[in-house]
């Protein structure tokens, strides 16, 4: 049995594929594939191991409807067309719930670094113009004591919280489609409406799945709501913000800052005007990207590309009705 891998991933992933017999065609080149090369890669293959943003349609299970399986790098999936792959009974996985640390760190991380101005201050340095103390210039804010408000908790948002309540002492409210009990005992968060998160928030932090319902979100509409001190940090999708909106939010001082781990588009263009905004942090999608975690991630993909080519359930599926 042979699977297609559309990037290179690390070599815990290879080496249980290996270890199981399956034959690894990698690619390796540094650039996008487009969506014919893949369909014409996977023609000659059993199963595919998507590490990226690879569109999966209609059009590419018409064309790939003999895959025993597919396999995401990652634990969003929006770049796939479920109902679809259901219909040509193609199981689909995903590598969820083991994100959760480094994303998390990723979103506090930019926290600090938008309160504190951080990446305007190395930019300072970098121009030569580190020459002058000025007790009252370019001071940022503390999180100590202010109330984070999440939307989406989960197991990323409620790792979020929990560093920010133990470490800052954070007021915890969320927004969710459902009341999180667990987060509510241990955290002591407060469920609270749409408008009461944006109203409240001073760090509104977004951990959501983009869905037509979080598709352009936090739009003006949203930013106008928040607080002219309010901080927007968005690890989750780009699309859940409308960035242009962002944008004007924050040179209209609707909003005091914003750190992104996720654009609307990626990669982000390098005139971007947020780029020199003092009060936004950009990261370019680095949620996952550690070792470790990258290193889990390749071991479940890989593990349900074997088991989908021995004919077993995958065992992370998101569209098991494949089975049936």
């Amino acid at each position: 049995m042979k699977v297609f891998i559309t990037k290179v991933i690390p070599e815990q992933g290879l080496e249980v594929l290996r270890t199981a017999g399956v034959s690894i065609t990698q690619f390796s080149e540094k650039r996008e594939l487009s969506t014919e090369e893949i369909i014409d890669a996977c023609i000659k293959h059993d199963a595919l191991l998507s590490a990226g943003k690879n569109i999966i349609d209609e059009a590419f299970l018409e064309k790939c409807g003999h895959l025993k399986g597919i396999s995401l790098l990652s634990v969003g999936y929006d770049n796939v067309d479920i109902p679809a792959a259901t219909k040509h009974k193609i199981p689909v996985s995903n590598t969820p719930g083991v994100l959760s640390g480094a994303t998390s760190d990723i979103a506090l991380l930019l926290m600090l670094s938008v309160s504190r101005k951080a990446f305007y201050w190395h930019s300072i340095i970098g121009k030569g113009e580190w020459d002058f103390f000025e007790p009252t210039a370019g001071l940022g804010v503390e999180i100590t004591g202010k109330t984070l408000g999440i939307f989406g908790m989960g197991q990323i948002g409620s790792a979020l919280a929990r560093k920010c309540k133990s470490a800052y002492g954070m007021k915890i409210i969320y927004h969710n489609r459902s009341r999180n009990a667990e987060a509510e005992k241990e955290l002591d968060a407060t469920y609270v409406s749409w408008h009461e998160l944006l109203e409240q928030s001073d760090i509104l932090s977004v951990h959501a799945n983009l869905s037509s319902e979080t598709q352009g979100l936090f739009n003006m509409d949203a930013f106008t709501k928040m607080k002219p001190s309010g901080i927007f940090i968005n690890t989750a999708r780009g699309a859940i913000h409308n960035e242009g909106h962002l944008i004007e939010a924050l040179e209209k001082g609707m909003i005091w800052g914003a750190g992104l781990d996720v654009t609307n588009p990626e990669p982000m263009a390098k005139d971007n005007p947020l780029l020199d905004m003092p009060t936004v942090c950009v990261l370019p999608h680095i949620g996952s990207a550690t070792l470790e975690t990258r290193s889990v991630m390749s071991v479940i993909a890989a593990r349900n590309i074997v088991a989908a080519l021995q004919g077993k359930q995958m065992p992370q599926v998101i569209n098991p009705e494949a089975y049936r």
